[in-house]
């Protein structure tokens, strides 16, 4: 993860070229490095490798999106799926229906946490999902900067002769680990999961029956303000210092049996690259920045991140 990060962070040197500022959309940016650090993790190779597998996956992603979007005519699927492009290449992935649930996405979880670095103050609100949820646009890293300095100087004081996160002290980023909830409260990954009960359940004073389906609005328990209290819609990393009203208030990756797989890998290099990025440059959102996000699989800024990054 530390050699993957610091090879895009020596791209980003050569990019800068000198300049004290330059800008850089880092969605694209973080969507790379995971898939660099999956590669490297999984199958000891690097992206540059694995980047017809990847642009395999995301063919696959769209093509699921389409699919899920769409609405058939009985008897007419065949002539559908035989006479278009989509239909043809549906036929080819079948295979990758395991998407619909939810929870598989491990090579879009470090590309997500770009909403970590920027929203811009325009309007109030943009909804996101289905339902009453909102989410607030005032909530990032490079508008909050007392955050970025804090941050910045916890890292400085525990990176001070490695200079790099390592296995031994990366629990001592608290704070970092504090932005990167918040941001994952406020952006989750999915918006919603779903469940299906393979038997009659009993939830509180509820009676389920058995093969009932279960829509788990997750942005609108992460917004709620009995459980996060007035200021549920704004970012403020302290309330991660807090033991949680209810355990299940914050479930970025699911919980239970079917929590994400890959949580452990995605929090962990969220952790190392945030650290290692803000070690190295302060963050300014950029005025080119267009807040606007999306569902795509997992939650992303629709138009990317764009981002001034200043040297330290």
């Amino acid at each position: 993860m530390v050699a993957s990060t610091m090879k895009m962070l020596q791209k980003w040197e050569e990019e800068r070229g000198g300049r004290d500022e330059f800008e850089l959309e880092v969605n694209k940016e973080l969507h790379d490095l995971s898939a660099d650090i999956i590669s490297r993790t999984a199958f000891g190779s690097s992206f540059e490798e694995g980047k017809q597998i990847f642009e395999s996956i995301d063919r696959q992603t769209s093509l699921v999106l389409q699919a899920l979007r769409s609405v058939y005519i009985p008897g007419f699927r065949v002539n559908c799926f035989s006479a278009t492009a989509f239909g043809v290449l549906s036929q080819k992935l079948i295979f990758y229906k395991t998407l619909e649930g939810i929870e598989t996405y491990p090579f879009y979880l470090l590309s997500s946490d770009s909403n970590v670095f920027a929203h811009k103050e325009e309007q109030n609100e943009v909804a996101v999902g289905q339902g009453n949820s909102r989410i607030n646009k005032d909530s990032n890293l490079a508008l909050h900067q007392e955050w970025q300095t804090k941050a910045r100087e916890q890292v400085f004081s525990i990176c001070r002769e490695c200079e790099v996160p390592t296995a031994e002290n990366l629990n001592e980023f608290k704070i970092v680990s504090m932005i990167l909830n918040e941001t994952l409260r406020l952006y989750p990954p999915a918006v919603a999961l779903m469940r299906q009960t393979s038997k009659s359940v009993k939830l509180g004073t509820l009676n389920v029956p058995a093969n009932t389906q279960l829509y788990l609005a997750m942005t609108a328990v992460h917004h709620d303000t009995e459980l996060w209290g007035a200021d549920a819609n704004e970012f403020n990393p302290m309330r991660f210092t807090e033991a949680r009203k209810h355990f299940a208030s914050f479930f970025p990756f699911g919980l239970g049996a079917r929590t994400c797989v890959v949580q452990n890998l995605a929090v962990v290099e969220a952790k190392i690259a945030l650290a290692m990025i803000i070690r190295r440059y302060y963050l300014f959102v950029s005025p080119s920045y267009v807040y606007a996000p999306t569902q795509y699989v997992t939650l992303q800024p629709q138009h990317g991140a764009h981002i001034l990054f200043r040297r330290v």
